[in-house]
């Protein structure tokens, strides 16, 4: 069906403007062919025609002062929208003049597709729906107040390393470039997190932000980063405070899972419209997180800031692309090798002790996975690094009771004590199902009856006692019981417990990425002015590996031999 320019406007653009929540019949809203007065051509003293001299533009949208703050013009469904670009951008500077004055917002459309552009700003981009009111008055405001941000300081009690400094500028002078999509690739560790609240801090003072983004992709991160936008920037409101759930509007910083944000999106009664932010933070952006969240991403179109933790040579390109970096170059990179080899060291290194050597023979056959079971994983559309092991093959030998009260044995005399040299220093198991984590708990229980059940603790996260004060993580992280914390998944990726001196990897990995995401729960430093009793000194951690991973990632890292 071909709609006219009228009927497109009735029928798609009057409606796409109403769920911004504007109304075209309210005048004080909208006016339709908003007359705009042009100069007559030169030798013509009076318009020849009733239409000489005057331009008409199909929506003009106004601020609560009446004053015009952006033109729409409309293009009918079967023509491109980009014909109206040109006109629409005349009709902005031509309002200016009659009308003195901010240049208006320009927008064209075709009911199908609507372009923004931020004349004299940034180039015209495509967008999900047309901004309200309060967006394009906020847009204006920062357009208005900015300052220039290669003058912003950096305030470096949040972020002050050299590196977090240099990542902070590398991002800051791309945006006054205009850029607007940045990654940071930064060895997990290093201080992430701080290095992006140091840089909100930095865009907020300088006016370019007043709403931000931070997407994790679980709960317990996503405590993690309140408690650091609390600790760091205290008097910028946060969402969500405990036990929020609708969403409000009237915050600077919100904090929220890829799930969460992405029912709120597709919830109708929360109407939150996609210019709300102005600066988004992508923890641990790489391709999964794209594949799943997608939505998410291409909903919220603003700046955008990726940050990961895999080393660049073997970033996914598609993250890359994401991120616009089609060069393969992130926009800044800091690796593990350059923090644990600075003067000071900023990261703890780390040595291998293989136990598979002692219980081969117990029956623990090399890693299998079929090359059917991948292929039918990557038509689920999962990762190989997803893959759950509950109830297969891999998990009955993975699960066999000898093997793993000989790893227990094993652990309990070879890993770093604390200072008493009895009790193990802070350690996580990395289990591969539920059942292989509770298995491991009924060992220590059972071979170390002495200390009553607290020695060794399941932390799983769909179990709601893990979260929380006085939860189970919180426990792990400050109390001197438990010691050992054994994780199907939950404990793999961006949990900071600095004083963890040993990690024993029970299970296989298939995915590099999560491999040295794992790792890097042991490579924290302590902090010298928070010491913990169990835990007084830290330059080296041990990694026990039962299942060949260095050798299947061909890493040849410093063993240390039983």
């Amino acid at each position: 069906m071909t709609r006219t320019e009228a009927q497109t406007r009735s029928e798609l653009i009057d409606n796409q403007l109403a769920q911004s929540g504007w109304n075209v019949k309210d005048p004080t809203q909208v006016i339709e062919e908003f007359d705009i007065l042009t100069p007559l051509p030169l030798g013509v003293a009076e318009p020849r025609t009733p239409y000489e001299g005057h331009q008409f533009s199909d929506y003009v949208l106004l601020g609560k002062d009446r004053k015009p703050l952006a033109v729409v013009e409309a293009k009918k469904t079967s023509k491109d929208a980009a014909l109206g670009r040109e006109q629409a951008k005349q009709y902005c500077y031509n309002i200016q003049k009659q009308l003195g004055g901010e240049l208006p917002f320009c927008f064209y459309t075709n009911g199908h597709e609507i372009y923004f552009w931020d004349l004299d700003n940034y180039p015209p981009r495509k967008i999900v729906g047309f901004p309200t009111r309060d967006d394009l008055e906020r847009f204006q405001y920062i357009r208005r107040n900015r300052k220039p941000l290669t003058q912003e300081l950096i305030n470096t009690s949040i972020a002050g390393r050299d590196y977090q400094i240099r990542a902070i500028r590398a991002v800051l002078e791309g945006i006054e470039q205009k850029k607007r999509d940045f990654l940071l690739v930064m060895a997990t560790g290093t201080g992430k997190t701080r290095t992006c609240i140091a840089m909100v801090d930095a865009l907020m003072r300088a006016g370019h932000a007043e709403k931000i983004l931070f997407l994790v992709d679980r709960i317990a991160l996503r405590e993690q980063a309140l408690a650091a936008f609390k600790e760091h920037l205290p008097h910028e409101p946060r969402w969500p405070n405990v036990g929020e759930k609708l969403i409000a509007k009237d915050r600077r910083i919100y904090v929220s899972t890829y799930p969460a944000m992405l029912n709120i999106i597709r919830d109708e009664s929360q109407q939150l419209s996609p210019h709300f932010f102005d600066f988004i933070v992508v923890d641990e952006s790489h391709r999964s997180i794209y594949n799943t969240y997608k939505e998410v991403l291409n909903y919220f179109k603003t700046i955008t800031l990726g940050l990961t933790a895999t080393p660049t040579d073997i970033i996914d390109h598609n993250t890359f692309q994401l991120f616009h970096c089609e060069d393969g170059l992130p926009t800044f990179a800091y690796t593990f090798e350059e923090a644990v080899n600075n003067v000071p060291p900023y990261l703890c290194s780390f040595q291998v002790m293989k136990i598979q050597t002692r219980f081969q023979m117990e029956g623990i056959s090399k890693r299998t996975i079929s090359l059917d079971d991948q292929k039918k994983l990557l038509l689920e559309g999962k990762e190989i690094e997803e893959i759950n092991f509950e109830g297969s093959q891999l998990e009955k030998q993975v699960i066999n009771k000898g093997t793993n009260a000989l790893i227990v044995k094993e652990y309990m005399e070879e890993c770093i004590k604390d200072g008493s040299g009895v009790l193990p220093g802070k350690t996580i198991f990395f289990c591969s199902s539920k059942a292989h984590a509770r298995r491991i708990e009924e060992i220590f229980d059972k071979l170390f009856p002495q200390y009553k059940g607290e020695l060794a603790k399941v932390l799983v996260s769909d179990d709601p006692r893990v979260y929380g004060k006085g939860g189970l993580l919180d426990q792990f992280t400050n109390n001197d019981m438990p010691r050992v914390a054994i994780s199907v998944d939950m404990l793999d990726t961006g949990i900071d417990v600095r004083e963890i001196v040993n990690l024993v990897f029970v299970k296989p990995v298939y995915s590099y990425t999560k491999f040295w995401q794992m790792i890097g729960r042991g490579t924290r430093l302590l902090e010298a002015t928070k010491p913990k009793p169990w835990c007084t000194e830290k330059d080296v951690f041990l990694i026990l590996d039962c299942w060949d991973n260095f050798e299947y990632f061909k890493l040849q890292p410093e063993v240390v031999q039983l």
